[in-house]
């Protein structure tokens, strides 16, 4: 029902993205060079799902109109109402290509609009994020200085993310070693030993023991398990990035605050979301199961 907990959470955590896609709208409209790259960079993500659920949207032949409600406010863009026109997967390849800001992680990643089917859609994703985290990986190394010092961990601890997740998600499909291989980002942490050795792991156990050897990720899978108590590994990402962004505020004049707290934001309102449904599952004993920011 409306009055229940999780919706109201979703009609919460609505208005809470409205009002921070505005003042990220705002402060993005008042800054300079190279603050406003900087900006730019951090909805090029959010660009990248949009375009994702786009294409799938259209191979299923879903009317597009349907599908913009569904994109994320952050990814829009101003050559979207270009693309909401297309009537199929070429046209929308082609206004890709062209009108957006995603072209040239595009024109990197696939060369040709027939290898927009869905079964390559989940590795088109990754291809453009790994183009997309290694280039804002070389900007802020560029911008040089606190800047450099907070974003690149935090972008080298997403890459690794990336990695293992794609390691995992890649058990039991016909992908080749060397295929994913190629979808690894290389500016983490685990680059390049750690990379050849996730390439060959095959099954769950095996990733565990490769980021034990690593000391950023010793502890990484502590607490990891299927018991009631025990938590996800995505939990375990979600807990390391908070730490990472939660540094970003200890230093001062640098860029990276912008990005920390708009990360910060969204871990918020996944912990609204998750409080709400505990509590209208009537499972309270895990409402103290979210992720703590501060």
């Amino acid at each position: 029902t409306f009055d229940s907990p999780a919706r109201k959470a979703v009609v919460s955590t609505q208005s809470t993205g409205e009002r921070l896609v505005h003042e990220f709208t705002h402060i993005r409209n008042q800054c300079l060079q190279p603050l406003a790259q900087f900006l730019d960079y951090m909805t090029y993500g959010y660009m990248i799902d949009n375009i994702i659920l786009l294409i799938t949207g259209t191979l299923r032949n879903r009317p597009i109109a349907e599908l913009l409600p569904r994109c994320h406010p952050l990814g829009q863009f101003e050559e979207l109402a270009t693309i909401s026109i297309a009537q199929s997967p070429a046209e929308l390849f082609n206004a890709v290509m062209v009108d957006t800001p995603l072209a040239p992680f595009f024109s990197e990643c696939v060369q040709d609009e027939n290898d927009l089917d869905e079964m390559n859609i989940e590795i088109l994703r990754n291809k453009l994020y790994k183009a997309y985290l290694e280039d804002f990986y070389k900007f802020c190394e560029k911008l040089g200085g606190t800047t450099a010092d907070v974003m690149c961990p935090i972008l080298a601890f997403e890459a690794d993310r990336r990695a293992i997740t794609i390691t995992i998600n890649s058990f039991r499909t016909d992908l080749l070693k060397d295929d994913i291989e190629n979808l690894y980002p290389t500016c983490g942490k685990l680059y390049p030993e750690g990379l050849k050795f996730l390439k060959n792991a095959e099954d769950r156990e095996e990733v565990r023991r490769i980021c034990e050897k690593f000391g950023a990720y010793k502890e990484l899978y502590n607490g990891v398990g299927d018991g009631p108590n025990d938590k996800t590994l995505e939990d375990k990402f979600f807990e390391e990035e908070v730490k990472l962004l939660a540094l970003a505020f200890e230093q001062q004049f640098h860029f990276g605050v912008f990005y920390a707290f708009v990360k910060l934001k969204e871990q918020e309102n996944r912990n609204i979301v998750w409080i709400a449904e505990c509590i209208a599952q009537k499972n309270k004993n895990k409402v103290e199961n979210y992720i703590p920011i501060f």
